[in-house]
C-alpha cells in the first residue's frame, strides 16, 4: 500500500489512528504506578491526542529492575553477536515498514511538516538502527601485545542497565542514536522521551519486541525530568545517562551521577552555531540558501541552528538581501500538507519564546 500524498490522504489516516500513551516496562503496556497521566497536545491545533502516563520514581525502580534482571539473565547481553544483529536490523526494518504511522505521530506530537518526519526522519531512523546491528560482528576485541608468557584481551562488553533521555526536537531520531548503539552492545535501556513528543518512542518500544529483541530490554518512561527523569539520574542500579537536550540540564545530570553511584555520563548539550560567509564565497546565492535552511528547517528547532550570521562587511547588504529571499521559500503552513515546509513550534511555551526574541530585536532594532 503506497504512503499518503495528499494532505486530505495523511488526516484521514490519522482518523483512523489508535495512539497509546502508557509507559511500556518488560513487555507490556502499562499505567503510571500513581495512575498519574497528562494530555498530549498536538501544537497543530491544540487537540488532546491521547492521555500519557506520568512516571515518577516508583516506575523508575520498576523499569530499572526489570532491566536489571533481563541483562543479568542473558537472554540479549549473552546472545550470539549474530542473533542480536539479526534482531537489531530487523527493528530498523520494522520502522521502514510503519514509517507512514510513525511520521505521522511525529507531525502530530511535535509540529513538524509531514514532508520532513516521512523522509527524514523516520529513514534516518532506521538508518540509525542498521549501522549499529551491521557494526555489532565487525567491531572485534584485541589482544594487547605483551611478553610471551603472558596474554592481555581487551574486550568490549555491555555495561548494564543505560537509561537515555531524549529531547523533543527529534524526538525518534534521537531514540535511535540512542537505541542503536545500547542495544547492539547488549544491555538493557530504560528510554525517557521528553513529554513535550514521547508517541513515538511508546510506539517503538512494541516494533522492538516484534523485531525479536526481548521483554526487558527496551523500557520506555513517559514522564517530566523532574520526577521520572531526576530518578533515573539519582538511580544507583543505573550505569549509565546517555542525553541529548540543554547545557543546563546535562550539568545538572553530571550533578546526579556524582551524587548516586558514579555512573558514566555522556551528553550532547545545545550549542548553536554561526554561519560564516567572506567575500570570496564562490557562491552567494547557494551560501544564501544554506543560510536560511540552517535556521529555518525543522522550524528553527535544531540544536545546531544557523542561528547567528557573520558576513564580510563588503558583502554584507547584498548577502542580507540574498538570504531574505532564500527564506520566502520557506513557508509555515498545516504539517499535514506535504507542500508545507515550516509546521508549528512544539507548544505554547517555545512559542511564547520565540515571540519574545523577535519583540527583543525589534525593540534593539531591528527590521
Amino acid at each position: 500500500m503506497s504512503s499518503p500524498q495528499t494532505m486530505e490522504q495523511w488526516q484521514a489516516l490519522r482518523d483512523s489512528l489508535s495512539i497509546e500513551g502508557r509507559a511500556f516496562i518488560n513487555g507490556k503496556y502499562q499505567t503510571a504506578q500513581s495512575g498519574e497521566f497528562f494530555d498530549c497536545i498536538s501544537p497543530i491545533d491544540g487537540t488532546v491526542l491521547c492521555n500519557v502516563a506520568s512516571c515518577d520514581k516508583s516506575d523508575a525502580d520498576l523499569a530499572v529492575a526489570n532491566a536489571r534482571s533481563t541483562f543479568e539473565s542473558g537472554v540479549w547481553s549473552q546472545l550470539p553477536p549474530a542473533k542480536r544483529k539479526r534482531a537489531v536490523i530487523r527493528f530498523a526494518g520494522l520502522l521502514e515498514e510503519n514509517a507512514d504511522e510513525l511520521a505521522l505521530l511525529e507531525a502530530l506530537d511535535m509540529g513538524k511538516p509531514i514532508s520532513d518526519s516521512h523522509t527524514i526522519d523516520v529513514p534516518a531512523s532506521a538508518n540509525a538502527l542498521r549501522w549499529s546491528g551491521e557494526a555489532i560482528d565487525k567491531l572485534y576485541d584485541e589482544i594487547a601485545p605483551t611478553d610471551p608468557t603472558e596474554i592481555g584481551m581487551v574486550t568490549r562488553e555491555p555495561v548494564g542497565v543505560v537509561a537515555a533521555i531524549v529531547p523533543w526536537n527529534f524526538p525518534l531520531m534521537m531514540a535511535c542514536w540512542k537505541l542503536g548503539p545500547a542495544l547492539a552492545s547488549g544491555n538493557s535501556v530504560v528510554l525517557k522521551p521528553s513529554e513535550k513528543s514521547p508517541l513515538t518512542a511508546i510506539r517503538v518500544a512494541q516494533l522492538a519486541i516484534e523485531a525479536g529483541i526481548p521483554a526487558g530490554v527496551l523500557n520506555v518512561l513517559p514522564g517530566f525530568g523532574h520526577t521520572v527523569g531526576e530518578a533515573l539520574a539519582l538511580h544507583m542500579d543505573v550505569d549509565t545517562i546517555v542525553f541529548t537536550g540543554s547545557t543546563k540540564i546535562a550539568k545538572q545530570l553530571m550533578i546526579y551521577a556524582g551524587q548516586s553511584n558514579m555512573k558514566r555520563v555522556w551528553l550532547e548539550a545545545g550549542g548553536k552555531s554561526p554561519n560564516i560567509v567572506f567575500a570570496d564565497a564562490p557562491d552567494l546565492d547557494a551560501a544564501a540558501e544554506s543560510a536560511a535552511a540552517a535556521i529555518a528547517f525543522n522550524q528553527g528547532e535544531v540544536c545546531i541552528a544557523g542561528s547567528r550570521l557573520l558576513v564580510e562587511s563588503s558583502i554584507k547588504d547584498t548577502f542580507v538581501k540574498k538570504v531574505a529571499e532564500a527564506l520566502k521559500t520557506w513557508r509555515p503552513g498545516h504539517p499535514l500538507d506535504p507542500q508545507t515546509n515550516v509546521g508549528a513550534l512544539v507548544d505554547q511555551h517555545q512559542l511564547k519564546t520565540v515571540l519574545d526574541y523577535i519583540d527583543n530585536g525589534k525593540k534593539a532594532g531591528a527590521t
